[in-house]
C-alpha cells in the first residue's frame, strides 16, 4: 500500500503542471506544437509527442466552438486612438497617415521637410490630448483660491518641443479641434479657453468614442466660447438677484434661525432654471428633484415657485400644510413641493421630494420615483423611452464623497431593473463638510470622483461665474438627453456664513 502511494505521488508530481488553472495555456501551447513542433520548448515537445494524437484533431480542439459569436469590426479612426491613450499600437499608422496628407499638401517638399512637419503634427496632437486629459487640473475653479496651483508641466508646450519661436508656424492637424491647420498660439488659445478657464471638463475616462466626440464637438473650436444673448444674461442676473435678495432678507429678518442658506452658491438657481428650460425643449415633461437642506428654501421659492409669504409664515412658527397642524410636520428645510413651470411653451412638472437630515438618503427615492413615472408612460407608450422624466439630484461635496448610498445608486444606474435614462447630479461644492476641510475628509482630488466608476462626464465649474455654471448645466442636460447616462456638475463655491445660517 505504501509503495502504491509512493507511485501515485510521483505521478502527481510529474503531471502537476496539468492542473485546471493552466488548461488554457496548455491547450494553446498544444495547438502551436501541432502547427510546428519546433515552436515549443523541447520538454513540451517530448510531452506532446508522447500523447500520440493527430495534429488536425489538436488544431480543431483549440478552435472556438461553433456557437462563438463573430467579432464585428468597429470603425475606429487612427487619430482617436492617439488622443484617448491607445497610442503605442497605432503611432506608426498615424505617422504614415499624417505624412501622406502632408505630402499631398506640399508635393514638392523633400523627405526631411515632410518628416519635420509630421513630427510637428504628432506633437501638437499629443499636446491637445494632454489638455483634454489634464486641463481641468489647471482650470480656474476655486473662487477663494484655497488650493495651491497643481503641477501643470504636462500642459507646457515646451514639453512637446515647442519654443516661443514655433508659436506662429502653421501645423497640420487633420481637423482635430475642427481645424485643418493651426498655429501653436491658436491651439493654446482654444484648449486653454476650453479646458483651463472657469470650466474644467473631465471626460477622457469615457470609453465610448461617440460620447467623447460629441463632447469635443460641443465645447471645442474657434467659435465655442461661452456666450449668452442680452436676454439670457438679464435672465441669469434676475435669478441671481432673486436668490441673493432672499438669503439676505432671511439673514437680517430671522437672525440665528436655522435656514441653511445658499449664500456663496447662488449660481445654482439660474443653473436649475437652465436645466428645466433646456430639458423641456429636449422632451422632458417631468423632473423629480432631491436635495439636502442647504439651499432648499431658496429652491422652493425661486425654482419651485412657493410663495414667499408662506415661507416667512413658517419661519414664525406657522404651518402651510394641514398635516402640520396636528403636529406631524417636519422642519421647513426638509419639506417637499410640486409645481409646473413653462418655458417657450414647454410645460415641465417639478416634484421636490421631502428629505430628512440624512442628506443623500433621498437619492434612491428620487431615482425610484422617476423610474415609476417612466413605467406608467411606457406601459401605454412602449416606444416613449426614458427621456421624458429626469431625476435631478443636488448634493453637498462632503456627503457626495462620503456617503455610501451615492456609490450604490451609481452601481445600480445602468442595470436593467433600475436604469432611468441618466440622472443629473449637481454638487454644491462649498469646500467644507460641516466644519471639516476636504483634505481631512476624502482621499480623492474632487468630491465628484465617485462618478468615474460609471464613466459619467464631470463639469467642474467656478461658482463665481454664473454664466459658466449655466453653460455647464445646459451641456450636461443635452448630454443626458442624448446618451441617457448620468452626468455630474461640480460647482466649486463657498459657504459665506456658518453651518446653520
Amino acid at each position: 500500500m505504501a509503495d502504491d502511494a509512493g507511485i501515485i505521488n510521483q505521478v502527481l508530481t510529474e503531471t502537476s503542471f496539468l492542473y485546471g488553472a493552466n488548461a488554457a495555456f496548455v491547450e494553446d501551447l498544444y495547438a502551436q506544437w501541432a502547427e510546428n513542433p519546433a515552436l515549443v520548448e523541447p520538454s513540451w515537445n517530448a510531452f506532446f509527442a508522447s500523447l500520440q494524437e493527430q495534429a488536425d484533431q489538436v488544431k480543431r480542439a483549440a478552435q472556438d466552438p461553433a456557437w462563438t459569436p463573430k467579432k464585428v469590426a468597429t470603425v475606429r479612426p487612427d487619430w482617436l486612438s492617439a488622443l484617448d491613450g491607445q497610442w503605442a499600437t497605432v503611432a506608426p499608422a498615424v505617422e504614415a497617415k499624417v505624412s501622406k496628407a502632408i505630402e499631398a499638401k506640399a508635393p514638392g517638399a523633400n523627405a526631411e521637410a515632410v518628416r519635420a512637419a509630421t513630427l510637428d503634427s504628432l506633437r501638437a496632437i499629443m499636446m491637445i490630448r494632454a489638455y483634454r486629459m489634464r486641463g481641468h487640473l489647471a482650470a480656474n475653479l476655486d473662487p477663494l483660491g484655497l488650493d495651491p496651483p497643481k503641477d501643470a508641466s504636462e500642459l507646457d508646450p515646451a514639453s512637446y518641443g515647442f519654443s516661443e519661436a514655433d508659436y506662429d508656424r502653421p501645423i497640420f492637424l487633420d481637423y482635430v479641434l475642427g481645424l485643418e491647420t493651426a498655429t501653436v498660439r491658436e491651439i493654446l488659445s482654444i484648449v486653454r479657453r476650453t479646458y483651463c478657464g472657469n470650466v474644467g471638463v473631465q471626460y477622457m475616462h469615457i470609453s465610448d468614442p461617440a460620447e467623447k466626440a460629441w463632447l469635443q464637438e460641443r465645447i471645442e473650436g474657434r467659435d465655442k466660447e461661452i456666450t449668452f444673448s442680452k436676454e439670457g444674461k438679464v435672465a441669469i442676473l434676475k435669478k441671481l438677484i432673486e436668490a441673493e435678495g432672499f438669503e439676505k432678507f432671511l439673514h437680517k429678518r430671522f437672525p440665528g434661525t436655522k435656514r441653511f442658506g445658499l449664500d456663496g452658491g447662488e449660481a445654482m438657481v439660474p443653473a436649475l432654471e437652465q436645466i428645466i428650460k433646456r430639458g423641456g425643449a429636449l422632451g422632458v415633461k417631468d423632473i423629480v428633484l432631491g436635495m439636502p437642506h442647504r439651499g432648499r428654501l431658496n429652491v422652493l421659492a425661486a425654482v419651485m415657485g412657493k410663495p414667499y409669504h408662506v415661507i416667512f409664515h413658517e419661519f414664525q412658527g406657522g404651518s402651510s400644510v394641514p398635516s402640520d397642524v396636528e403636529g406631524s410636520g417636519d422642519v421647513k428645510y426638509h419639506m417637499g413641493a410640486s409645481s409646473d413651470r413653462e418655458f417657450d411653451d414647454n410645460k415641465v412638472h417639478l416634484s421636490l421630494t421631502a428629505n430628512p437630515s440624512h442628506l443623500e438618503i433621498v437619492n434612491p427615492v428620487v431615482i425610484g420615483k422617476a423610474r415609476a413615472k417612466q413605467a406608467f408612460t411606457l406601459r401605454e407608450q412602449p416606444d416613449a423611452g426614458r427621456g421624458h422624466v429626469l431625476p435631478l439630484l443636488l448634493h453637498g461635496d462632503a456627503a457626495f464623497a462620503g456617503q455610501g448610498v451615492v456609490a450604490e445608486c451609481f452601481t445600480l444606474s445602468g442595470l436593467k431593473g433600475y436604469r432611468t435614462g441618466g440622472t443629473i447630479h449637481f454638487i454644491v461644492n462649498n469646500q467644507i463638510g460641516f466644519t471639516t476641510s476636504p483634505r481631512y475628509s476624502r482621499s480623492s482630488p474632487y468630491p465628484s470622483d465617485m462618478a468615474l466608476m460609471v464613466e459619467a462626464p464631470i463639469f467642474h465649474v467656478n461658482g463665481d461665474d454664473p454664466e459658466a455654471v449655466v453653460f455647464a448645466a445646459k451641456v450636461a442636460t443635452e448630454y443626458r438627453q442624448m446618451f441617457g447616462k448620468d452626468v455630474v456638475i461640480d460647482m466649486v463655491c463657498y459657504r459665506r456664513f456658518g453651518h446653520n445660517e
